[in-house]
């Protein structure tokens, strides 16, 4: 009828368009899950289940293998730290997009090459993708969450980490011929990161401008709480990061775990899907500072119990307490800062993830060097798991101060 009101995303009777509705909130959150699944989840960590088809396929000792997986850990450092530059132009979800095309690109790359030199510039470039990834799919995700008063469901979009790694566990396997061929899960790994990069761009509309710039008040000693914070994120990076980069090459190299091989990054990436939730639900109950040094701890004991079981059953259980952990500390870390930021809180955020990717860029060379001088993960391991109960007093110390205050 001529006199009905125009649906919104309409041409009005005097024809303007009018806006369109916002996207669902469960649409937000997919669009999220999907861009983390392929920045982080593949782009990041399907190098682990790829490592011990490279190592045999490529003769690579683990001082290379470690400073590859550095490389692409340096990346996300550079990578963070220009997403914290307030002046880059254009629309955010423009680069974010961008971005999660690169980590496709690069994974699927890595197939083509068998020279050191361009697997270091390609996992760099991966890296600071998937840095731009998590900064930006974090800020424009929340932010648009948090403007609908839905903030819950960015426990589905931090899921996405453990399922590209639940993805890339399955896909890895599927696709090598054999102990030796590493290039047929580099392409396959690249062209499922592509086609879930398309996915996300699709549900992931450009946003209305009052979803954006929403300001926030920082709380008392909020500067001190957020140094500390940041330092514990890095220290995370770097005790998370060893047994999730050769946790593969662990199991094969072990006769008794090498049943394991297939099963053990699958079972980190299947109990990091649902951390999220479950440290998010931490963090509501005892506050997000005493949740992160819990979670700090419990990671410290599966780091630990990588190298210190002595079965089957016992690396599964690391693996699960790595995947259980890591991917809910990042959330709720990252959610943490928002609320200590005063303002846009993307720079916070980005400052989060470059600690977090000095960290981690730190430890596979690490551990690389010392295995190659000692034969063994033991001792880089043990100095991780050190790494995290420290993180864990640090944070609790924030918890501490508020209370006393």
């Amino acid at each position: 009828m001529s006199d009905a009101t125009p649906k919104q995303g309409a041409i009005a009777i005097d024809g303007t368009a009018r806006p369109s509705s916002p996207p669902h909130p469960a649409v937000l959150a997919v669009a999220g899950l999907l861009s983390l699944a392929v920045g982080i989840g593949i782009g990041r960590f399907a190098y682990t289940p790829i490592l011990p088809y490279m190592i045999a396929g490529l003769e690579l000792d683990r001082s290379e293998a470690g400073l590859i997986a550095s490389a692409n850990y340096l990346g996300y450092f550079v990578g963070a730290l220009a997403a914290a530059w307030r002046a880059v132009p254009g629309e955010p979800r423009l680069w974010l997009l961008g971005a999660l095309a690169l980590c496709g690109l690069s994974t699927g790359a890595m197939a083509l090459t068998t020279s050191l030199a361009p697997f270091l510039i390609l996992r760099f470039a991966g890296g600071a993708a998937g840095a731009l990834v998590m900064v930006l799919a974090s800020s424009l995700v929340m932010d648009r969450l948090a403007a609908a008063g839905r903030d819950g469901w960015a426990a589905v979009m931090y899921a996405g980490v453990g399922t590209g790694i639940a993805i890339s566990s399955l896909a890895v396997p599927a696709a090598a011929s054999g102990e030796s061929d590493w290039q047929g899960p580099w392409l396959l790994c690249g062209g499922l990161a592509i086609v879930l990069s398309i996915l996300a761009a699709l549900l992931l509309r450009a946003p209305r401008a009052s979803a954006a710039g929403r300001t926030r008040s920082g709380a008392g000693g909020a500067r001190t709480g957020l140094a500390r914070l940041i330092v514990a994120y890095g220290l995370v990076g770097f005790g998370y990061v060893i047994t999730a980069t050769f946790v593969a090459d662990m199991v094969r190299a072990d006769p008794v775990l090498q049943p394991a091989e297939h099963l053990v990054w699958l079972c980190v990436g299947l109990t990091a899907a649902p951390s999220v939730a479950l440290w998010g639900w931490a963090g509501r109950r005892w506050g997000n500072e005493r949740a992160f040094a819990v979670g700090c701890l419990v990671e410290g004991a599966g780091v630990a119990l990588s190298v210190l079981g002595g079965g089957i059953w016992s690396i599964l259980l690391a693996a699960g307490l790595l995947g259980g952990t890591f991917v809910g500390l990042t959330a709720i870390g990252l959610i943490e800062a928002r609320h200590l930021s005063a303002g846009d809180p993307r720079r916070n955020i980005a400052l989060m993830t470059a600690a977090w990717g000095l960290g981690q860029m730190v430890g596979p060379t690490f551990a690389g060097v010392l295995y190659d001088s000692l034969g063994s993960y033991l001792v880089p391991s043990l100095l991780a798991a050190v790494a995290l109960v420290a993180a864990a007093l640090l944070t609790a110390s924030i918890a501490w101060s508020r209370r006393a205050a």
